[in-house]
């Protein structure tokens, strides 16, 4: 018996579309936040510019409501132990809305506003997806502590291969770039 008479032809054998089923399964389930080819970590520079902008939002946000609060408190006459409770109470506002400002952008799409017009987003440092709430919360708190010693925690961004200051270490963020497009 030849070999052609052993195996029936290639029109007649049944083909397995395990390999093709695989290719398709990849391509409708792969992570859209997940960069395609190796990440473009971002460095001092542009990181410096998203945030600067970032607080300059948080603030002009800030000093709306400051103002409009001030204002109703102007027109009534309101002993001085409620003014200082209001500032106080301003100063926790401020604090919250700052820090849930951050937290809330960071930990759904990765991207503050001032991400967003620099075309930079922070992401898991492993899988490349956003970050928890709770890691998000952490990255927040570090990059506090960064900031207290005279800025030393952001040195590593400059020397790092993958950009990250202390803060991003610690959390297990990275900070890349996303298309223009």
């Amino acid at each position: 018996m030849s070999l052609a008479e052993e195996r029936p032809p290639a029109a007649t054998r049944p083909v397995s579309a395990a390999p093709r089923a695989r290719e398709v399964a990849a391509r409708v389930h792969a992570d859209p936040s997940a960069p395609d080819e190796a990440p473009l970590y971002q460095g001092l520079v542009t990181r410096t510019i998203a945030f600067t902008l970032d607080c300059a939002a948080i603030n002009l946000v800030a000093i709306g409501v400051g103002l409009a609060v001030g204002l109703a408190a102007s027109v009534l006459d309101l002993p001085s132990e409620v003014d200082k409770g209001l500032v106080a109470l301003g100063g926790l506002a401020w604090f919250l809305w700052s820090a849930g400002y951050f937290v809330a952008c960071w930990s759904t799409t990765g991207q503050t506003p001032g991400d967003r017009l620099l075309h930079i987003r922070v992401c898991d440092a492993d899988d490349f997806t956003p970050l928890s709430g709770r890691r998000a919360v952490l990255r927040l708190i570090f990059l506090t502590l960064a900031a207290i010693p005279l800025f030393a925690g952001f040195l590593p961004i400059l020397f790092d291969d993958r950009r990250r200051g202390l803060h991003d270490m610690l959390a297990g963020s990275v900070v890349v770039g996303t298309d223009a497009a």
